[in-house]
């Protein structure tokens, strides 16, 4: 039986398989094969454990911080292997395989919030779409943000062409789920839109990666490093939108919080 017990054997299994990826992308100049292989072996064990345990507990693993952190593991090593196939960077598996595994051993330390059951409004067909949809567009702008880091501390332009088209697609994910979000809210709660924070954060992270794509298209002379930094504000409004507002006092009667039963 696949559960949260045993999280620990597969999320040990796919670091191992993400991290041996990672190493030979590193130690090879060339694009590799088995490379690719490990990486997508890892992911697939991964995401065999995600189907056990949506079986297990008869709903989506979608609810809480923690099964949303599965989904953000998955899409990472999904998109690391994706910028890898596309552009060749040998150090980008490193990156994603690290993140990944930062958000599985955050799991395994902290499994007191992955037992709630779906609030009434979570009860709808926009669910499932809405949270996989955001989760994979976060993990494509988390590659961009490691490439926004990179560029920066490099002092590099080559890799702002990169970041535009990983944050062209996340925008356009990020902006699906938006909308889905909306139509789920007027559904939920009669209305579209009602500035909670989460949507207000969420307003804001797309605002940052429109900005990015403004000054690519519309401002060609703008400094390289100015681009990076925006690609590093609009991750950290991310993190902000996806979790921290959960620890703001202004969100605590928030609709959007994962650390309650209330819908």
């Amino acid at each position: 039986m696949i559960n949260w017990d045993n999280f620990y054997l597969f999320a040990i299994v796919s670091i191992l398989f993400w991290t041996m990826g990672a190493f030979i992308s590193a130690i090879k100049v060339n694009f590799s094969k088995n490379a690719v292989a490990s990486t997508l072996a890892g992911t697939f064990i991964f995401f065999v454990f995600i189907c056990g345990l949506w079986t297990h507990i008869d709903r989506p693993p979608l609810r809480t911080m923690g099964e949303t952190r599965l989904w953000y593991s998955l899409f990472m090593g999904v998109s690391g292997v994706l910028t890898y196939l596309r552009w060749k960077y040998r150090w980008i598996l490193s990156f994603s395989t690290i993140v990944s595994s930062v958000f599985c051993i955050i799991n395994i330390l902290k499994p007191e919030i992955h037992d709630q059951s779906l609030m009434p409004a979570l009860q709808s067909i926009w669910f499932i779409p809405h949270v996989t949809v955001y989760m994979f567009s976060y993990s494509v702008l988390g590659c961009a943000f490691i490439l926004g880091c990179i560029g920066l501390i490099r002092h590099k332009d080559i890799y702002l062409v990169t970041s535009d088209e990983l944050v062209y697609t996340g925008t356009a994910f990020l902006t699906l789920g938006m909308l889905s979000g909306a139509i789920w809210a007027k559904d939920a709660w009669g209305n579209y839109w009602s500035w909670d924070p989460k949507e207000t954060w969420a307003a804001i992270t797309w605002a940052v990666y429109l900005l990015y794509i403004h000054l690519r298209l519309f401002n060609a002379k703008y400094a390289p490093w100015k681009l990076y930094v925006t690609l590093i504000a609009g991750f950290i409004a991310l993190q902000m939108c996806w979790y921290g507002v959960n620890y703001l006092p202004a969100a605590q009667q928030s609709v959007h919080l994962y650390n309650r039963s209330n819908g």
